[in-house]
């Protein structure tokens, strides 16, 4: 019953602030897209549907990794859940960065890139196509190395959870807290289109790694952030949007003349 409560207030607390900050934008003449925003929860509905299907089978595979590990972390040990945190920031940060960098995982991952305003609701226009996409595989070796599927689970909830507060426009930069955690700041570069601010930003909840591997980028006040994608889909309608780079790909793929000159499609740049 304490869980159900926690989900309810946090999606109550949500709601609330997507309201607040539709206010102020409102408010403060910066406008906001309703159409934007109702295509998000579009493509939001899409993957719940999607992505509870795929999770039996994503489910299975991850029990069937964990049991061939040779030792198992317990989950009553906080040490555990702090070591898994940490792993799970550093495999979710090889995902996030191979999703810009290997165009089949781009696919997918593009459909979180198309909104064109930053708001709160844009994080919710996730891809309805992770299990085909394959980048649950960045997380089994993790579970292979001994943490519980659930404890995988429920920290890359919590990472999603947490992202979901740093799409937006009404908070500035966090001082020191820019140094250790990816804030609104970072991840309003990551969403930018403009060619300073390409594949940069990668953290989840960290942007330790990005410190780390050279992947950092600050926002500048010399150069207003554009979003959206580098050559929009020019689109609101949430089907288009979930397969519109999956078109491209296929599109791309139909005129290789051979498996190897697919291969360089399907696993190059975007």
């Amino acid at each position: 019953m304490l869980h159900g409560q926690r989900h309810h207030g946090l999606l109550a607390a949500m709601l609330l602030l997507v309201l607040a900050e539709a206010a102020w934008r409102h408010f403060g003449r910066r406008g906001y897209d309703v159409h934007e925003a109702a295509a998000s929860l579009g493509v939001a509905a899409g993957n719940l549907v999607a992505g509870a299907m795929g999770a039996v089978v994503v489910g299975m595979a991850y029990a069937a990794v964990s049991r061939l590990a040779p030792v198992h972390w317990p989950l009553d040990d906080w040490r555990s859940w702090l070591a898994g945190f940490v792993l799970v920031e550093f495999a979710y940060y090889w995902f996030h960065r191979c999703s810009h960098a290997v165009r089949w995982l781009w696919a997918n991952h593009a459909v979180h890139h198309t909104p064109e305003q930053m708001t709160l609701p844009s994080a919710l226009r996730l891809g309805w196509t992770n299990l085909f996409s394959l980048g649950w595989l960045f997380y089994l070796p993790l579970a292979l190395a001994g943490l519980d599927p659930r404890m995988i689970a429920a920290l890359l909830a919590f990472d999603l959870h947490y992202q979901f507060f740093l799409h937006t426009e009404a908070v500035g930069r966090l001082g020191p807290l820019e140094w250790v955690l990816n804030t609104p700041a970072h991840h309003r570069v990551h969403h930018a289109s403009n060619a300073a601010y390409l594949d940069c930003n990668f953290g989840g909840v960290l942007i330790v790694f990005d410190r780390l591997f050279g992947t950092l980028v600050a926002e500048r006040a010399d150069e207003p952030i554009r979003y959206g994608l580098a050559h929009p889909l020019g689109t609101r309608h949430p089907w288009r949007i979930a397969f519109g780079e999956w078109r491209r790909l296929l599109a791309a793929l139909r005129g290789a003349t051979d498996l190897r000159t697919a291969l360089r499609v399907a696993l190059g740049r975007p």
